[in-house]
């Protein structure tokens, strides 16, 4: 299924977020059980090569890509779709005309401006009629715009009304540096949970898509509850160092 699929069927989905650069990598997180994975060029080490190639593992898998761009990078974002990419994340939307270049940029004409060139999307996703592929993509893909900061907030109606933008995506890390005007980073801080909800439910009062990075997986039920449905794990460093520590644990348990 792909992402949309997922999403309107009104299920939690729970995506990996790959740093490391690398296909083989991201072949063995889309064999976990995850539904999608996430390649993250703003923070983590991708970049356009390792997109183009860790796209097709994901696919291969059947689950969704996901692929979040960096800062400006809006012309990523058509070439992330060219690859295969159910959806890219732009990371610092703050205002409204960079909602509206994002959008541009995710949308073909005449909705958005994204030029054709999408020979190694189809050829993944067997597709072979053109016209088909070109009157189906507007809907398919998904442009999730981050909301990080108090400029975005405040204007959070202004960036869901422009047409191309598909829901948001929250980064509650920086959101806690923005909140706390730079006196702390506390992605669980509780006094910023009420904007974080007000977030989600606006997002799904406009019948868009409301998502969020979650550091502390116990807090992933209280998303929910707000309304959001993609909800980013960890990542490869994260799922190494509890894996190891699981099985640590249970070999040293063992000794008597």
């Amino acid at each position: 299924m792909s992402l949309l699929d997922l999403l309107s069927a009104d299920q939690a989905v729970f995506t990996a977020w790959s740093g490391i650069p690398d296909p083989l990598t991201v072949d063995a997180l889309a064999a976990t059980a995850v539904d999608a994975v996430t390649l993250d060029m703003q923070h983590g080490g991708h970049h356009e090569d390792s997109i183009l190639r860790g796209i097709a593992p994901i696919l291969a898998a059947n689950k969704p890509a996901i692929v979040r761009i960096p800062v400006g990078r809006f012309e990523m974002a058509s070439r992330a779709l060219d690859f295969g990419a159910d959806a890219v994340i732009a990371p610092m939307v703050n205002t409204v005309a960079d909602a509206e270049a994002f959008a541009a940029s995710m949308k073909y004409p005449p909705l958005g401006q994204r030029s054709w060139g999408a020979g190694f999307a189809m050829a993944r996703r067997g597709h072979s009629d053109p016209a088909r592929w070109l009157g189906s993509q507007n809907d398919k893909t998904l442009a999730l715009a981050m909301v990080e900061t108090r400029e975005a907030l405040a204007i959070l109606d202004d960036i869901l009304a422009v047409p191309g933008i598909d829901g948001i995506f929250v980064g509650p890390s920086d959101f806690s540096i923005a909140w706390t005007n730079g006196a702390a980073i506390n992605p669980g801080l509780e006094d910023m949970m009420s904007a974080i909800e007000d977030i989600g439910r606006r997002t799904r009062a406009t019948n868009k898509h409301a998502a969020i990075y979650v550091v502390d997986p116990a807090l992933s039920g209280r998303y929910i509850s707000y309304g959001y449905r993609l909800l980013a794990l960890g990542t490869e460093q994260r799922y190494m160092t509890l894996g190891a520590q699981q099985l640590l644990n249970a070999a040293r348990a063992s000794v008597v």
